[in-house]
């Protein structure tokens, strides 16, 4: 059957043609472009360093983002930066979800997480994006990780049993009790930021374990699976490992986690007081 023609196009969203077997209407569903809203643009100071590139100095680069075309995360102004205006730019970005930890980086002054730090809507104030602080940079927004990454590994992070012989044969159980105490602590990512807003770990990052890695350590001293306890604890026993912590807290401030390496560490510090004691009674 073929429409003989058009008869009309009403506002209330009908449209009605006429064919062989008369008139007919049918309802449909208006649509119409959205306008143009005015252009948000905002400026983001970006961290710039190149090695690779002879004589070249660390310094800050101004992009403008329109606000309109782009995500609501810091991350998201990153990626469109990198995809549509400068290529060269070079960050760490992975899961987009706060799980992963490698959009670490320091933002308008704190660290955080550029997939989690919301951009500030203010036009008239310019985002400024650095590096973590205290760290060489390996390129731009990338810093070099292999000394918390060392460290991180001298704690021997997994569970230890004096007797092996049943390793992978049973269950280690564990009570609800005993799990909750991990609570606050196996949720960390290790993203970095909390040990490089610590100004003790800035002038002893060589010698000073940090926040990050010493509420790791505590996490398997207080594991009820794990047998190592005190030897854990005997090695945190030099003036640098663990009472370079100073309680100021700014690592409990800034991790995009919300949890609290400041405590861990105190708790660390009773628990070595009674090793020492326990130590100190045995000889």
């Amino acid at each position: 059957m073929s429409v003989a023609s058009f008869t009309s196009l009403t506002r209330c969203g009908v449209l009605a043609f006429r064919s062989p077997a008369g008139l007919l209407a049918v309802r449909y569903a208006q649509t119409a472009a959205a306008p143009a809203g005015q252009p948000r643009v905002k400026k983001f100071q970006v961290y710039r360093w190149d090695p690779d590139t002879p004589g070249d100095k660390p310094r800050m680069q101004t992009y403008e983002i329109d606000l309109n075309t782009c995500g609501p995360m810091v991350l998201d102004a990153l990626i469109k930066i990198k995809n549509e205006i400068d290529p060269t730019l070079t960050f760490r970005r992975s899961c987009r979800e706060g799980i992963c930890g490698s959009c670490a980086m320091n933002i308008n002054g704190g660290n955080t997480l550029a997939c989690l730090n919301k951009i500030d809507s203010s036009l008239s104030k310019p985002t400024k994006i650095y590096p973590l602080p205290h760290m060489y940079v390996v390129k731009d927004l990338v810093p070099d990780m292999s000394n918390f990454y060392a460290q991180y590994k001298s704690i021997e992070p997994y569970l230890k049993k004096k007797d092996e012989s049943k390793e992978g044969k049973e269950q280690y159980l564990q009570s609800v009790e005993d799990r909750q105490k991990l609570d606050g602590l196996y949720e960390c990512i290790l993203c970095a930021c909390c040990s490089t807003s610590c100004p003790s770990y800035w002038w002893n990052g060589d010698k000073y374990l940090g926040p990050a890695v010493l509420m790791q350590a505590y996490r398997w001293m207080i594991d009820s699976r794990d047998e190592y306890t005190e030897e854990r604890l005997s090695k945190l026993q030099d003036p640098f490992s663990l009472y370079r912590c100073h309680t100021i807290m700014n690592c409990t401030k800034t991790c995009p986690k919300g949890l609290n390496p400041g405590k861990a560490i105190a708790e660390i510090k009773k628990m070595m007081a009674t090793y020492k004691e326990k130590t100190a009674a045995a000889v």
